[in-house]
């Protein structure tokens, strides 16, 4: 098995996160550490595709390819109704 190198990062959590990480790992077997490892990728993953968005929607606001707020609105207004309007293009 290769190892892979690594940085030991510290942080202060609150006691209540804290022990929800402890009852996770006792609950799936494994360290304190692969628990933290884990939740931190995902969010990484989530922030990156986050981003990634963002940059795509700006793309198209540059472009001029954006929907008129007042049909968003209708839209949104409508979708508690018997007939919701169509999803403004």
């Amino acid at each position: 098995m290769a190892q892979t190198d690594t940085k030991v990062l510290t942080a202060h959590v609150p006691l209540p996160l804290a022990e929800k990480v402890d009852q996770l790992a006792a609950k799936l077997d494994r360290s304190r550490g692969w628990i933290v490892k884990q939740a931190l990728a995902a969010w990484i993953d989530q922030e990156e595709e986050r981003s990634r968005l963002t940059r795509e929607a700006l793309v198209d606001v540059d472009a001029g390819q954006v929907i008129d707020h007042q049909a968003v609105q209708a839209w949104a207004d409508s979708l508690g109704t018997d007939q919701p309007l169509p999803v403004p293009r």
